[in-house]
């Protein structure tokens, strides 16, 4: 018998194809929607869309839902609609044409006898085509016409195709459904704007979509579950169906559909069998190889193959929507699912292969300075020598606990088995270290030392050695081994090679925060804010991102030492930017922001809110000592506040995991205690408290001198205060107290004149930074000149609440419609203060949309229409 090819066609009339068998109606027949089908509106409606463009491509993967969906929204179309599916015995011209000719037919499109069929199955006349052209152009309502499967038809047919649709005009309008792009001159529809396109990506289902999909299979699921399980399948759709299936047989559907192993399953098998198994050989091994990566380009995948034609299977696989994503600059990725499926598939086939293409990925990646894919790689292996060698000889060691994937690289080092090379050592101990895990990790520098006393040629091994040393004296709060550290670094930063240290500019910076935290803790607060700002005025990127964020919320704490509320939050509000800016991890500031914060609500009385900044960062959680005894200084004077005296007394006694004592610790630990028993009535204890710390700080002494008024002496406290260091400079928080305690003097003294005086002073100082907590400390002596004007005037709105206008109607209770963010809070303050947009946006280091945007949302959650509005209302609300 002659090839299919060369068998002549029969007479039109005939429902025979030319192989002298029946026409398979199923290739003009729309195919039938499963009761599970979703139609997706936002799809649908773009195909409606679609009317006035003479051509439509649906182009996607195998299962992204191309049929059903053109299927879906070719059944309610008013014209009429040819359908044609393409298969391995309609792709030549001549059976393609013949086959097309028939769907006209079959949609009842009138065309003349003389159109006739191919008489070739391998190709077509030009006349015919002439003719088809011809009479389609004169078609009234236009035909639609859906070819699916578009990818099996051989090139030629797009050429053929192209002459046909430009001489249809208007009344042909084409669907091409395909797994490729079709060799059309695409370029010239898309610039005369003739071209609709739905892809791969516009297929996808979204979470939403998910839902309603799973609800059609009888399942409900939450969004953010769907959000995970569109996250896994890139929301492919024969994948979410498949996976619906699978998990209504399942006891648990919603555990099913979070945790199913992806390698054996009704996935798989689709997969398998409509992607990988329609791929020659070669192709099959190259995807199995590269799926132990989680991105690719074709000289890495050639690195593993061991061939060099990694480059043009890669582009066809792309081409061909064979879940290979084009990542941009010639990297690819695969399909999450389809990686999954092929891991255990090459664990199946080729056992014990795996651990050595990880082996040469991390060797391919270690050359082309790919630093955490190549951890990951080495881990992987088992590799623990070659990848701390690795990591040390980059330089790259303060990436544990300052990158932006600090938190990936500490989890695969957590599995590192023993080895005895000083990079392993100094690897084990930057990632103890990162955990707060003092001690094992002063053992393994200890070990590391030993090693580099051997050999002096390491000057790479030596500098992280002393990096991880500066780390370790900050956590035990020894400045003298902070300090040390940081010398020996730069002594040994000159025998290493400049490009390198230019790579890492997170080393220097990483030190002087650890100096500078150090600095803090000993008390030395000047110093400590000079080498903590010359790391905050870096501008070295991500890289010093972390540093950076610390930095700044240390600067804050010093601020708020120095009686600075107002400054300690915009460098915490800096530290935010820094870590919305560069997506930091959660609490790479070791929560000492938070802590900060919390301090500065106590001081403006907002205790609910100090109570939950605290409770955001637990006891447990604070990693070294700064933030330790900053967060039990913070808790206890929240307690003290909240009236429970004794429990503020055990918050202040809290130990600090420490070597070495903290004066400002100290000092401000007896503040806290001297409160306690002024509270509870016993000025002389507070007094004594106080004294025996022998401190000339500002702060200690306005305690003093309120033990001292508080005793009965008030001419002894006016002394204390007269002799205060450094009055001059000391912040509002500070001030406001001490002129306080003169107001209440000369309260005391009869002097209502000097006291109402000293008591405006006080009102205009701690206005600006709503320092309520000083006032409230003060005592009921100052609530009748509260009431009194002008100091009424002062107070309201920020201290006491405001008063309506004379005569004015009560009015309704404002509500706040949904909760202020912490950013939101932020700007509603600087509102009050009747900052610009341009003037907050500096302040809070963020744009001026960003600051746009907060106040929209203020307006809409104050129920507002301007800011001078919404300033009224948050104080109202008691949010100002």
């Amino acid at each position: 018998m002659a090839a299919d090819d060369e068998i002549p066609w029969p007479p039109a009339g005939q429902d025979v194809d030319p192989l002298g068998d029946p026409f398979l109606r199923t290739r003009f027949v729309l195919p039938a929607r499963p009761v599970t089908f979703l139609r997706r509106r936002r799809l649908v409606e773009r195909l409606h869309h679609a009317m006035t463009t003479p051509l439509v491509l649906v182009e996607g993967a195998a299962g992204a839902g191309k049929t059903l969906l053109v299927a879906d929204w070719a059944a309610d179309l008013d014209g009429p609609v040819a359908w044609l599916t393409v298969d391995e015995g309609v792709r030549r011209p001549g059976m393609f044409w013949a086959h097309l000719i028939k769907a006209l037919h079959t949609a009842d499109v009138p065309l003349p006898d003389d159109i006739g069929f191919p008489s070739d199955g391998r190709q077509v006349d030009r006349t015919l085509l002439n003719r088809l052209a011809a009479r389609l152009s004169g078609h009234s309502t236009g035909v639609t016409v859906v070819i699916d499967e578009y990818d099996k038809a051989v090139p030629e047919v797009s050429e053929q195709l192209a002459f046909v649709l430009h001489h249809a005009g208007p009344g042909l309008r084409l669907v091409l459904v395909t797994r490729t792009e079709p060799l059309l001159p695409l370029h010239r529809y898309r610039a005369a704007g003739e071209l609709t396109e739905i892809r791969d990506a516009d297929l996808a289902f979204t979470p939403e979509e998910a839902v309603e999909l799973l609800e059609a299979h009888g399942l409900r699921l939450p969004l953010a579950a769907a959000d995970d399980l569109v996250d896994r399948t890139r929301g492919w759709a024969a994948g979410l169906r498949l996976c619906a299936l699978a998990a209504r047989q399942s006891p648990d559907p919603e555990l099913y559909l979070k945790e199913f192993e992806a390698g054996h399953s009704t996935v798989a098998d689709f997969l398998l069998a409509e992607v990988l198994q329609r791929q020659p050989p070669l192709t099959q091994d190259l995807l199995l190889r590269v799926s132990v990566l989680e991105r690719f380009c074709a000289d890495l995948a050639d690195t593993l193959t061991g061939r060099a034609d990694a480059a043009p299977i890669l582009a066809e696989l792309h081409h061909a929507n064979a879940f290979v994503e084009d990542l941009g600059h010639s990297w690819y990725r695969l399909h999450p699912l389809f990686r999954e499926i092929l891991g255990v598939h090459l664990r199946e086939r080729c056992p014990g292969l795996e651990p050595e293409l990880h082996r040469r990925a991390a060797h391919w990646l270690r050359r082309s300075g790919a630093l955490p894919e190549m951890v990951s790689h080495g881990a992987a292996a088992g590799d623990w020598e070659f990848t701390a060698r690795a990591l040390v000889d980059d330089l790259a060691i303060g990436q544990l606990f300052t990158g932006l994937c600090s938190d990936d690289l500490a989890g695969l080092f957590a599995g590192m088995e023993p080895t005895t090379t000083p990079e392993s050592d100094l690897v084990q101990a930057a990632r103890d270290l990162a955990r707060h895990d003092l001690d094992r990790g002063l053992a393994h520098l200890r070990h590391a030392k030993e090693h580099l006393a051997e050999d002096a040629g390491l000057p790479a091994a030596q500098l992280s050695c002393a990096l991880l040393e500066a780390l370790a004296a900050r956590l035990s709060g020894s400045l003298s081994g902070a300090e040390q550290a940081a010398r020996a670094a730069r002594e040994l930063q000159r025998e290493v090679p400049g490009h390198l240290l230019d790579r890492h500019p997170e080393l220097p910076a990483l030190l002087l925060t650890h100096v500078g935290s150090a600095r803090l803790w000993a008390g030395h607060l000047q110093e400590a804010r000079a080498a903590l700002t010359l790391v905050t005025g870096d501008q070295g990127g991500a890289s010093t991102a972390v540093p950076r964020q610390e930095s700044l919320v240390h600067l804050a704490l010093i601020d708020y030492l120095d009686g600075w509320p107002d400054k300690a939050q915009r460098h915490v509000s800096a530290a935010r930017a820094e870590s919305e800016r560069f997506s930091l991890p959660e609490h790479a500031d070791s929560g000492l922001g938070g802590v900060v914060m919390a301090a500065v609500a106590v001081e403006r009385d907002e205790l609910e809110r100090a109570r939950t900044l605290l409770d955001q960062t637990p006891a447990g959680e604070t990693p070294d000592p700064v933030t330790a005894a900053g967060r039990s200084l913070v808790t206890a004077r929240l307690l003290l506040a909240e009236g429970k005296a004794r429990a503020a007394l055990a918050a202040a006694a809290t130990d600090v995991p420490a070597d070495f004592a903290s004066p400002w610790a100290e000092e401000h630990n007896a503040l806290v205690t001297a409160s306690a028993h002024l509270a509870e009535g016993r000025p002389e204890a507070a007094a004594d408290v106080l004294r025996e710390l022998r401190t000339e700080q500002p702060a200690c002494a306005v305690g003093m001198a309120r033990a001292h008024l508080a005793a009965g002496d008030p001419s002894t406290a006016l002394g204390v205060l007269d002799a205060m260091p450094g009055a001059q400079h000391v912040g509002p928080a500070v001030r406001v107290r001490a002129t306080l305690v003169r107001a209440q003097a000369a309260h005391a003294d009869g002097d209502e004149a000097t006291a109402r005086r000293l008591l405006t002073d006080a009102l205009l100082a701690g206005r600006r930074d709503r320092l309520r907590r000083p006032f409230r400390e003060a005592g009921a002596w100052i609530t009748p000149l509260l009431a009194r004007t002008p100091l009424r005037e002062l107070a309201a709105g920020w201290l006491t609440p405001g008063e309506a206008a004379p005569g004015a109607g009560a009015e309704p209770a404002p509500v706040l419609v949904e909760p202020l963010s912490e950013r939101e809070h932020d700007v509603l303050v600087r509102l009050a203060r009747m900052m610009s947009t341009e003037e907050i946006a500096a302040d809070l280091f963020v744009s001026v949309n960003t600051v746009k945007t907060h106040v929209k949302n203020l307006h809409r959650k104050l129920a507002v229409n301007r800011r001078t509005d919404a300033v009224r209302q948050a104080r109202r609300l008691g949010l100002l």
